[in-house]
């Protein structure tokens, strides 16, 4: 079956294939060669890499120029944008950028505020929020029309993504907020990353009696942990993230030296589960600083080669 869309990412999902997306973090600095030499390790492995937009609200190489660089290697980027940055103006401008340069991912975000950042006094915009944010991408794509009315001279051609956190609180609300992103417009999901399987499961029962794993690809994130004193972090200090006891105890329970062994093995464990859950339509793995063991993720996890398609 050939699919009239220009999205790599949106054509393996379509045909019915587990997809793989993994990330990079952008440089404090403007050479690019730290996100190319970050992609070149992952590229074979995944059907596309996501761009992060000033992570943790600190200053770095814009996510646009950074997806741009993928572009010129041949590798399909998602372009991560955030709200918290640009009044609509400048989010729809940046929007046309990326579309010149025939980028079609686009992953819609709030950003982290800017008191966690390098940055803390800094003016946030939020002029419009993340749903706003996808409804403008699709307003732009389907009916060919800027916000304020005028039409698009060649619009921009997305699959439009959004994140979903099924662990904050309150819980009983993360299936009805992922019922809202998808009446916005929302095409994929990327999930924050899941240590508490059997809640996600939960999460993904929900999702399935509102039927909404039949009208969005849901990616399940999935985070391999480096050492104990990482899983205990997240656990403590990192809000609406969930890291179970028993997996602070796994990972504390093997020499130092062995942690990040076992912490891959984690997160193999995590993806052969999750991959029999209804409605989860492939993983988007986060091993920020971590890329080169994006390849034995993928190939432990029975998930390469990564499917070719016309």
């Amino acid at each position: 079956m050939k699919l009239n869309t220009p999205s790599k990412l949106e054509k393996i999902l379509r045909s019915g294939y587990m997809a793989v997306t993994s990330e990079c973090g952008p440089p404090r600095g403007s050479d690019p060669k730290v996100i190319t030499k970050k992609a070149e390790k992952i590229r074979n492995h995944v059907d596309a890499i996501n761009i992060t937009d000033n992570q943790t609200s600190v200053t770095r190489l814009c996510s646009l120029a950074s997806c741009i660089h993928l572009k010129l290697m041949g590798i399909e980027p998602v372009l991560q944008m955030v709200v918290r940055d640009r009044n609509r103006i400048a989010l729809q401008s940046d929007i046309l950028g990326a579309a010149s340069f025939d980028i079609h991912n686009i992953l819609c975000l709030s950003g982290d505020h800017q008191k966690f950042g390098d940055n803390p006094k800094g003016q946030n915009v939020f002029d419009i929020d993340s749903m706003q944010l996808i409804q403008t991408v699709r307003m732009m794509r389907d009916e060919g029309k800027f916000l304020g009315g005028d039409p698009i001279e060649r619009p921009p051609r997305m699959f439009v993504g959004a994140a979903a956190n099924p662990f904050a609180d309150p819980f009983e609300i993360r299936a009805p907020r992922l019922a809202k992103k998808v009446a916005a417009g929302a095409e994929f999901i990327q999930t924050q990353c899941i240590y508490n399987v059997e809640k996600f499961e939960e999460y993904m029962k929900q999702i399935r009696e509102r039927g909404l794993h039949k009208k969005v690809f849901i990616l399940a994130g999935v985070t391999p942990l480096k050492s104990a004193g990482m899983a205990k972090y997240m656990k403590n200090r990192v809000p609406g993230m969930d890291v179970p006891d028993e997996v602070v105890k796994r990972m504390s329970g093997v020499p130092k030296e062995k942690q990040p062994k076992e912490g891959i093995k984690i997160c193999v464990e995590t993806i052969q589960r999750l991959k029999e859950v209804e409605g989860v339509s492939g993983f988007h793995i986060m091993a920020i600083e971590w890329e080169e063991m994006v390849p034995e993720i993928v190939e432990s996890a029975g998930l390469y080669p990564r499917p070719e398609l016309d």
